[in-house]
């Protein structure tokens, strides 16, 4: 009897697979650092995915990628690298699902908006303005950093409050805006958590080798860091 045909969509998704590898199978780690750092072209959308994903997968190490940080600090990126890298930093984990079933009865219908701080020695906005937005009906999924040079993070300032937590998966995330509580029936609305394994992991391990490394003020990785973090919790276009 004759085998059975595979399913097309395996056939395509093994096809992808055969293509990406093809695509990447000449990159190194240190040729990736030489090109920024010798800035004579730009990145290819598959250099700067292949160099996250591989971080993320631990194979790229925390000081090559803190090489590659400070040579993109100093010879900066063009606007398609910077869209490159924050895409990639998206793709590193989960994004936050508003129509997965087990959350409340029309989540999904929530308007979400977000705000996001470039950082301050007293984070004066978003700790008052999450709350105050979420008061009036709205959803605040507000993913913050940790340190920025001298200055802390907001994560940083509302973890010193004893057993506050931070770190949240994007399932559990949802939930604890969205259901409702005991006492007055209403859902959370509004928090602040940090990047997690789950959602955006490279951004996570990037911010902490850019606070001790002085690559904090470089646009691109600013823009990037911040820009993934707000796509990966989906708010209202």
């Amino acid at each position: 009897m004759p085998s059975p045909s595979p399913h097309p969509s395996a056939t395509g998704a093994a096809a992808t697979a055969a293509t990406s590898s093809l695509q990447t199978a000449h990159l190194t780690p240190q040729g990736v650092i030489a090109k920024k750092r010798q800035n004579r072209e730009p990145h290819t959308d598959v250099e700067i995915s292949w160099f996250v994903r591989q971080f993320t997968e631990g194979n790229v190490k925390d000081y090559q990628m803190t090489a590659w940080l400070m040579a993109i600090c100093l010879n900066g990126m063009t606007d398609e690298e910077t869209a490159a890298l924050t895409e990639s930093m998206v793709r590193s984990g989960a994004v936050m699902d508003w129509s997965d079933p087990s959350l409340p009865e029309n989540a999904n219908a929530a308007h979400r908006v977000d705000k996001h701080s470039t950082g301050g020695v007293g984070d004066k906005v978003s700790l008052v303005l999450a709350p105050l937005v979420a008061s009036f009906g709205l959803t605040v999924p507000m993913m913050a950093g940790r340190g920025l040079g001298h200055t802390g993070g907001t994560i940083d300032k509302l973890e010193s409050i004893p057993g506050f937590r931070a770190r949240y998966s994007a399932k559990e995330f949802a939930h604890m805006l969205l259901s409702t509580s005991d006492s007055d029936g209403e859902p959370l609305g509004g928090a602040i958590v940090s990047p997690s394994d789950d959602m955006c992991p490279a951004d996570r391990r990037m911010y902490a080798l850019r606070d001790v490394t002085s690559t904090v003020t470089s646009l691109p990785l600013q823009t990037s860091s911040i820009m993934s973090k707000k796509i990966a919790e989906r708010p209202d276009e």
